[in-house]
């Protein structure tokens, strides 16, 4: 393996989700792989549970949590995220809410389901992911008028959505599972 795919490699496995638990083992978060490193060699965290990658300093070799539990419970405030695209392609499980087609971020845009031109705003409520094809045939129109129909009507991130992504996330790491109260 040459040393530029090695370096993508190991990067590849700090971005790996890692389940965060509360103290009190409720689960609170999904973070990077390395930030969950960082709140471990800080002394705010432990693994609860790992997964099979190791990353490498000159002094250590670690394996990468899985899964991580605060040493401090955190309160958490009514469950709101900020407006953003990357929370919405989250929020629509990055499909296209017109042709139902699921795809990377980076082949996904936003749609205004009322038009900005229109005095649509930039909302949680009228605001999904759409794939530039679909986003170009609908164009300055509603929905209705370009006989587009939406997979379902859009909605806030809620505490709900945010356990029902940890959920699907759970399914491609089996660790995660006994956390997430199936």
């Amino acid at each position: 393996m040459t040393e530029r795919m090695h370096d993508r490699h190991a990067l590849d496995r700090l971005h790996k989700p890692v389940l965060v638990l509360n103290a009190s083992f409720e689960p609170i978060n999904v973070c990077a792989a390395r930030r969950a490193l960082v709140l471990i060699l800080k002394g705010a965290a432990s693994a609860e549970e790992h997964s099979q990658a190791h990353v490498h300093s000159s002094r250590k070799d670690m394996r990468l949590p899985s899964v991580i539990r605060l040493h401090d419970y955190r309160r958490i405030p009514q469950q709101t995220r900020s407006l953003s695209r990357k929370n919405i392609l989250m929020r629509d499980k990055y499909t296209c809410q017109y042709c139902q087609k699921i795809m990377p971020a980076g082949e996904l845009t936003l749609d205004h389901v009322m038009p900005r031109s229109r005095g649509g705003p930039s909302s949680w409520e009228n605001l999904v992911a759409c794939c530039h094809p679909c986003n170009n045939r609908k164009g300055n129109r509603t929905p209705d008028e370009a006989a587009f129909r939406l997979l379902k009507p859009p909605k806030p991130f809620s505490l709900h959505t945010s356990r029902h992504l940890m959920r699907l996330l759970a399914r491609s790491d089996e660790q995660w599972r006994k956390y997430l109260f199936y």
